[in-house]
Order: structure tokens, then C-alpha cells, then sequence
């Protein structure tokens, strides 16, 4: 019965998305204010009835409503109640369905912190996120309903898929799906400031808070799915290039600009076609991101489904809004030429090369994501694009954002004075100091071992530091949150850095009593022993690790069967710190006494993770020093 609720109460979300998008667009076409102004209770309503459909679904995992095809693929009555919960938006049609509760939550929380505000900009930003919305909903209802009824009742489910089976999932999915929705506020208020062609620097502040916002979520998202992949997927790395990961990456690199262009907009009324369309392609991607993680168009151990006919109607809904908004960008992007001026050492020239940078990083992992796929479109044959060719072009471009970053304290607006930069360039020799004296503690005063790549991006973090550090910190409180960000990007640098040139691992075959070394630290195998978990069985092998002959402790490794699934997935074991990680993967079994294992030495790794959670938290900081809403020119009804 709560499960014809909660197919009931989606079909009210249809309905109410539909009248949120159509009546007050009739009330703006025919200038009557009571149907204009329904945008708001609307916008509520919607919101409510999209979180009982979400709880309502989430109900049905946590009683076992194995009637609900859904639930039956994705859910199991062994399976802890953590994970069920979890698995409400571990398949196609939960995720889509969460996508739809994060937009409704947006829209909700537009509407409610402008309610007082009589402002067409607002309704008709309402009106363009309810036509979204509609969207969406009519997806989820004609193709990806999760309520939809199996008969004959299954008996059991199918089971969570193993590798979402871990906290990961409950957090990283929905942060990512805040982060890649949230876009969608700030691309109606584009598209309505166009359609008024009210642009000015109360518009600007209006907009940065929610793309502060978005951006943070983004970042948490990114950065504790990277944590995720890290410790689960048991190959000891944090990011593969992987075509799910490169989309949410591509519009966190727009939207980076972005906040920048708006902040240059603000201050100086300039760079306007720039906020214009890094807020298109910004939500354009995060649409692209929905449609490459759920159309199963590119191969991914992240993507969720392989359907062709859902695919192309996400392509069309990324089409609408693309097409649409760029069409009305040409016909209404019709801004007076600026009278600002500024040099080549200034503030707006530093943002606006930081813009290009981002662009270009952009298209490089647009083109290497998409690539393949086109070449065998073309019937040319296969081809793959790995790590060496994002790598290879990312690194320049990483370098010049770090020197305009590193600089950026002591731009001012139109011009700078050289005495500034020459304060910020002392900087640089305890930068250097500290880093040649990290790279031979860790590989043990060898100075062969000194790679040049490693050693300009861990000066240049460090000097981004102490630059930010010791840049006005405590005289204005209102940069915190950008210095936060900044920081938290040097340290995410540098544990990337020291991980991927300073790590060491071996591939071992070990039977009890067995000892491997690995960066001086001895790896003791101790035995394992065979357990059995609420929905797998599981041989877990025991290590004691030492240093120095003194005893460190005890870490455990294990692989499990799921019965269900069918699968075997290894949990890693891993002794950490803040300098350094030691990790272990436990592999075949060779014989009845042997196992192969592989032992990884993982320095200053979870920096990386620090970092971004610094950037994160100076995202939100901002965020909050920019919430006050600011009054835009009025338009008339």
C-alpha cells in the first residue's frame, strides 16, 4: 500500500513541476500577478511531495518490498539496514529519483530565501527550474520508476552491488548529486537576467552564493568519492581518469571560473559574456555527467545502466537546455562595450587567464572523455585514451594556475606595483627550502631520487601557502574562505605529488610466519582465518607491522564472496597517518598455506583528502559571507 503512495505522490510531483513552469509562465505572458506569484507555493509543494516519494521508497528497501522491482535488484533481506537505506540511490532509478529530491530541495530553499523579494527575476528563475524539474519527473515516471510492481513476488533480492556496500555510499553519491543539481539555480538566473537583460553587480551577488554552494558540494563530492575509490576498489590509487570521474570534474573546473568571473563582474562590471556562458556549460555539464553516469554510453565501473532508450532521452533533455540557453544568449546577449581598462599586472588579467586555463582544462578532458567513443562511432575502430595524455597535458596548465594563485594576494584592481610582488617572491626561498628537505626525508637523503616534476609543484605549493598565509590574513576576514580554498588546493597538491612519485608497492606471495620489507617498514603475515558476514563469506588474512625491529601494529586483509551477487571483492587493510599509509591487498589464494598479496607504501596521502576538505569548508565559508540576499532593479510585471 505505501508503495501506490509513493507511485502516487510522484505522480503529484509530475503534476505540480508541470503547473510550476506553466502557470506562472501564463501569468507572465498575460501580466496577471496572482498566477506569476504561484511560483512560490508551488515550488514548496513540489519540494514536499518529492522527499515523501524519496522516504517512501527508502521505506520499502528498510521493510524488504521485494514486490518493487527495484528494490528486488538492488536490496536483500541479509543485507544490513545501513545499506539498505543506501540502496534507495544505489541503482538507475533511485539515483535519478535523488537527482530529482536534491533539484526539488534547491528550487525550495530559492524559493523560501527570496519569498520576500518582488522580483520578476526570482518567479521566472522559479519558472525555468520547474520546467527542469518537469522534465526529470516525466522521465522518472515514464522510464525509470522505481515503484514499479514485479509479479510473480520474488522470494529475495538480488542483492546491493558489493562495491557500493560501504559508507561511501551514503555519502558521496548525495553530495555529488547536490553539487551537479545545485548548477541548475544559477543557470535560471541567467536565463531569466537574459530574457530581462538585467545584468548588474546586485545580480552577480545574487548568484554567488548558490554557485559557492554547488561548488562546495561538488568538491565534497569529488573528493570523498576519490577517498572512496582509494580504499575500495583496492588498487591504490585515487583517481584513474576515469569517464564518470572526469564528468564531475569538467564542471567543477567551469565553475571554478566562474566564481572568479563573478566576483570580477561585481567589483569592476566586466567579463559579463564570460559569467553568461560558464553558467550554460556549467549546468550543461553537470547534465552531460547525468546522462554519461546513467545511459551507460561509456564504460565505467561507476555507471549504472546500459539502456539505450533512456539515454537518448537524457541526451534530449541536455539539448533543450543547451541549445536553449545558447540560442537566447545570441539573441539577447546584447551588453555596451565596457569602459573599464586595466593592465597586463592586475587583477582582472590574472582571472581572466585563469578563465582560459580553466576552458582549455576543460576541453582536454571533455576530448579525452569523448573521444573513443567517437572514433568508433565513425567505424575508424577502437582507441583508448589513458593517463599519460591528461597528464601530460594537465600539468602546464596546473603550473600557470598556481602562479596566478600564488600572486593573487598581491594583485590589486587595474595595475600593481613590483615592490608587492617583490615581497611575495622572498617567499619563495623557504618554499624551496622545505621542499628539498621533504623529498630527501623521504627517500632517505638520495639525491638521485629528486624528480623534477615533483619538486617545482611541491615549491610552488608550498609557496602558495606561505604566500597565503602570510598575506593579510587577519586583516580581512572577508578572504578567508578564498585563502581557505587556496591553501586546501597546495595541500591537495602536494599529498598528490608525494603519493604518485614518491610511493612504493611489491607484488608478494606470503605463507604465515612470512616478512617482506617495504620502505623499512617489515610486513609480518600472521595466518588468516575464515569468517562469515550478514550477506558473505569472507578469508581474512592478519599482518603485524614494524619499524625499527619495534612492533607498530596489527592490520587485517581480507576477500569476500557474495553468495547473492556471485562476486569476489577484496577489502583492503591500512594502517594510516599523516605522512603516510601502509597498504595492503590481499589476492588469490596460491595453495592452502599461501596467498598473494600486494603491500603499498602511500606517503602523505591524505593530504590530498585534507585538502580538498579544506577547499570544501573555505567553499561553504564564503558561502555564508555571501548569503545576505542583495536588491536587484525591480521589472515590472
Amino acid at each position: 500500500m505505501l508503495a501506490e503512495l509513493g507511485f502516487i505522490s510522484l505522480l503529484l510531483t509530475v503534476g505540480l513541476t508541470f503547473f510550476l513552469w506553466l502557470l506562472p509562465a501564463y501569468g507572465l505572458w498575460q501580466k496577471q500577478s496572482i498566477f506569476f506569484q504561484l511560483a512560490f507555493p508551488l515550488s514548496y509543494l513540489y519540494t514536499i511531495f518529492t522527499v515523501i516519494t524519496l522516504v517512501l521508497l527508502a521505506y520499502a528497501f528498510a521493510t524488504n518490498d521485494f514486490s518493487l522491482e527495484y528494490v528486488a535488484q538492488h536490496s536483500n533481506s541479509n543485507l544490513p539496514l545501513f545499506y539498505k537505506i543506501a540502496a534507495t540511490w544505489g541503482g538507475h532509478e533511485g539515483s535519478m529519483l535523488f537527482w530529482l529530491f536534491s533539484l526539488s530541495v534547491w528550487t525550495g530553499l530559492f524559493a523560501w530565501l527570496n519569498r520576500h523579494a518582488d522580483q520578476k527575476i526570482i518567479c521566472t528563475a522559479l519558472i525555468i527550474m520547474g520546467l527542469i524539474s518537469f522534465c526529470f519527473a516525466l522521465f522518472i515516471l515514464c522510464l525509470s520508476n522505481p515503484f514499479h510492481r514485479l509479479f510473480p513476488i520474488p522470494l529475495e533480492g538480488r542483492d546491493l552491488n558489493p562495491m557500493l556496500q560501504d559508507i561511501g555510499l551514503i555519502v558521496h553519491p548525495p553530495l555529488l548529486y547536490l553539487g551537479y543539481v545545485g548548477f541548475a539555480v544559477n543557470f535560471s538566473l541567467v536565463i531569466a537576467a537574459l530574457m530581462y537583460q538585467q545584468f548588474n553587480a546586485a545580480f552577480a551577488r545574487l548568484c554567488r552564493p548558490w554557485v559557492l554552494a554547488s561548488w562546495a558540494f561538488l568538491t565534497a563530492g569529488i573528493i570523498l568519492g576519490s577517498w572512496w575509490a582509494y580504499y575500495e576498489l583496492g588498487w591504490g590509487g585515487w583517481w584513474f581518469w576515469d569517464p564518470v570521474e572526469n564528468a564531475s570534474l569538467m564542471p567543477w573546473l567551469l565553475a571554478t571560473a566562474l566564481l572568479h568571473c563573478l566576483i570580477v563582474y561585481e567589483k569592476r562590471g566586466i567579463l559579463l559574456y564570460w559569467v553568461m556562458l560558464l553558467s550554460i556549460f556549467t549546468f550543461a555539464l553537470s547534465l552531460l555527467g547525468t546522462f554519461i553516469v546513467r545511459s551507460g554510453v561509456l564504460a565505467s565501473v561507476h555507471a549504472f545502466t546500459i539502456d539505450p532508450q533512456r539515454g537518448h532521452a537524457l541526451l534530449l533533455i541536455f539539448f533543450l537546455f543547451v541549445i536553449g540557453g545558447l540560442t537566447l544568449f545570441a539573441l539577447r546577449a546584447n551588453t555596451p562595450p565596457s569602459i573599464v581598462r586595466f593592465q597586463w599586472l592586475s587583477k582582472e588579467s590574472a582571472i581572466l587567464i585563469s578563465n582560459i586555463v580553466f576552458t582549455l582544462a576543460t576541453l582536454i578532458v571533455f576530448v579525452g572523455t569523448f573521444y573513443p567513443m567517437i572514433f568508433t562511432m565513425m567505424g575508424w575502430g577502437s582507441i583508448s585514451v589513458g593517463t599519460p595524455y591528461f597528464n601530460h597535458l594537465f600539468l602546464p596548465l596546473l603550473l600557470i594556475v598556481l602562479l596566478l594563485i600564488i600572486f593573487s594576494p598581491q594583485f590589486t584592481w587595474q595595475r600593481i606595483t613590483l615592490s608587492r610582488l617583490n615581497k611575495a617572491s622572498l617567499l619563495l626561498i623557504p618554499a624551496i627550502l622545505l621542499t628539498i628537505a621533504q623529498i630527501l626525508y623521504e627517500t632517505n637523503f638520495q639525491l638521485k631520487a629528486i624528480s623534477p616534476v615533483a619538486f617545482i609543484l611541491l615549491t610552488l605549493s608550498w609557496w602558495l601557502c606561505f604566500n597565503t598565509l602570510f598575506s593579510h590574513w587577519l586583516r580581512d576576514k572577508k578572504q578567508w574562505g578564498m585563502r581557505f580554498a587556496h591553501i586546501g588546493l597546495a595541500i591537495s597538491i602536494i599529498g598528490g605529488t608525494m603519493s604518485n612519485y614518491y610511493a612504493e608497492e611489491m607484488s608478494v606471495k606470503m605463507k604465515a610466519g612470512d616478512t617482506q620489507t617495504l620502505h623499512q617498514y617489515q610486513f609480518t603475515y600472521l595466518g588468516y582465518r575464515n569468517e562469515i558476514g550478514p550477506n558473505y563469506t569472507a578469508e581474512r588474512t592478519f599482518f603485524n607491522i614494524s619499524h625499527n625491529n619495534s612492533n607498530i601494529a596489527q592490520i587485517s586483509a581480507e576477500r569476500r564472496f557474495y553468495d547473492v551477487r556471485t562476486m569476489n571483492m577484496s577489502e583492503v587493510g591500512i594502517l594510516w597517518g599523516w605522512t603516510h599509509d601502509l597498504y595492503i591487498v590481499m589476492g588469490n589464494k596460491l595453495s592452502p598455506t599461501e596467498f598473494a598479496f600486494r603491500l603499498h607504501y602511500k606517503p602523505y596521502i591524505r593530504w590530498l583528502w585534507f585538502g580538498g576538505l579544506l577547499a570544501m569548508l573555505g567553499g561553504f565559508f564564503a558561502m555564508w559571507q555571501a548569503r545576505k540576499p542583495r536588491q536587484i532593479n525591480q521589472v515590472s510585471l
